[in-house]
């Protein structure tokens, strides 16, 4: 009878660009006892980076059915309500006769004594305090009104303590373009599907009166942003939501970059996107089974779930 043929073992070299020398130098030692031993040794080659998909010409890129254009362009802020910020707030708040002897989260007084709010004041007396009505986190009124102020007077609040969302929270994204659309390519992990590629374009500007450093021009690096989504049921309802997050100006921000250490530029603003095609090396990418059900948490911690759209459509 033939032998069967020896399967030649595969020892992966990982990591050869990186500072750890551990890796290369145990596949080596791997491959030196092995082949010591007469077994025949194959070297994989490191992983490759793969940030963008094959070319992709104008005919072969879809507009995504039940999503109606392929692209949206935010402007400057929304129009402000008409509202004093006491007026926003009562209708989130319960009035507290008799509050218990705890402190106030905010200033960190007791909310039986007036609130320690230092800065400027609020025409709210000192003593009121307040329940929020969906959480039931009580504070006094004076620093509510006081920590709304200092936000982005949008006509939401959120709760200082659990994050629980008044209103319709917007952000300060400065103006610019997102395109979507299909693309005929599967994702690493979802090989029974297209693509959906989403491409930011921000240009940089001037800050306006709700960003950082008013008056201060602003960066805007690495623009235009590409960032991929399986074409699942799944992923066309991210892709819903995202377009929620975009229209209430919420996926980028300006502040200081967590990667360069650069101030007064765009950055990403706490919802997680993949920008890597067709690897995931920088963990930007693909396979990464809990990657939806994680943007889908990181929207509704911005008050963007199933109902948003709904809301949207009225």
């Amino acid at each position: 009878s033939l032998l069967a043929p020896h399967r030649v073992p595969t020892v992966p070299v990982k990591n050869l660009t990186g500072s750890s020398p551990v890796n290369p130098a145990l596949a080596g030692i791997t491959g030196i006892l092995m082949s010591a031993a007469g077994l025949p040794v194959c070297l994989t080659r490191p992983p490759k980076l793969v940030l963008h998909p094959p070319p992709v010409s104008k005919s072969e890129i879809q507009s995504i059915p039940g999503i109606s254009h392929t692209c949206r362009k935010t402007t400057k802020k929304q129009a402000k309500k008409g509202k004093t910020p006491e007026e926003v707030l009562k209708k989130y708040l319960q009035k507290v006769r008799h509050p218990l002897d705890e402190d106030c989260t905010i200033c960190m007084e007791r909310l039986s004594a007036p609130s320690g709010y230092k800065g400027p004041q609020p025409t709210v007396k000192p003593d009121l305090v307040g329940k929020l009505v969906k959480c039931g986190h009580i504070f006094h009124l004076h620093c509510l009104v006081a920590m709304y102020n200092n936000g982005n007077k949008d006509g939401s609040l959120q709760c200082p303590t659990c994050k629980t969302i008044y209103g319709v929270k917007t952000g300060t994204q400065p103006p610019g373009k997102m395109e979507y659309h299909i693309i005929p390519h599967a994702l690493p992990g979802h090989s029974e599907c297209k693509t959906i590629r989403i491409i930011y374009n921000i240009p940089p500007g001037v800050q306006g009166p709700e960003h950082p450093n008013p008056g201060k021009s602003f960066t805007a690096r690495g623009f235009p942003r590409h960032c991929y989504l399986p074409d699942s049921e799944k992923g066309r309802k991210v892709l819903k939501l995202l377009l929620v997050a975009w229209d209430r100006r919420l996926i980028f921000a300006i502040g200081t970059s967590s990667t360069t250490g650069e101030s007064d530029t765009v950055i990403w603003n706490e919802i997680h996107h993949k920008t890597e095609f067709g690897s995931n090396l920088t963990g930007h990418g693909y396979p990464d089974i809990n990657y939806l059900d994680n943007v889908l948490a990181e929207l509704a911690a911005q008050g963007i779930t199933e109902e948003s759209l709904a809301q949207e459509k009225d």
